[in-house]
């Protein structure tokens, strides 16, 4: 399975409540792609949301959170660690 960092930038405003609605959101219907929904983070200030993920593609997370009602603006591939 890849591993994906996702970016929303359009969040402004959000709060822990908000942001685990979200994710939950995402973990009620992840296995319908196969995709794992590992942690997410958030900054209420700039509105950005960085969920990391893994799956078997981009387009199936894109799936998933379009379909939670919160589409990403940006995905990354993570393909080296430390």
């Amino acid at each position: 399975m890849a591993q994906f960092m996702d970016v929303h930038t359009s969040m402004q405003g959000v709060t822990p409540e908000a942001l685990l609605e979200a994710h939950r959101a995402d973990l009620e219907i992840q296995g319908e792609e196969g995709v794992d929904f590992q942690q997410a983070w958030g900054d209420p200030v700039t509105g950005h949301v960085f969920c990391l993920s893994e799956g078997p593609s981009a387009e199936a997370v894109q799936r998933i959170h379009e379909r939670a009602g919160h589409p990403y603006d940006e995905i990354h591939e993570i393909t080296v660690t430390a």
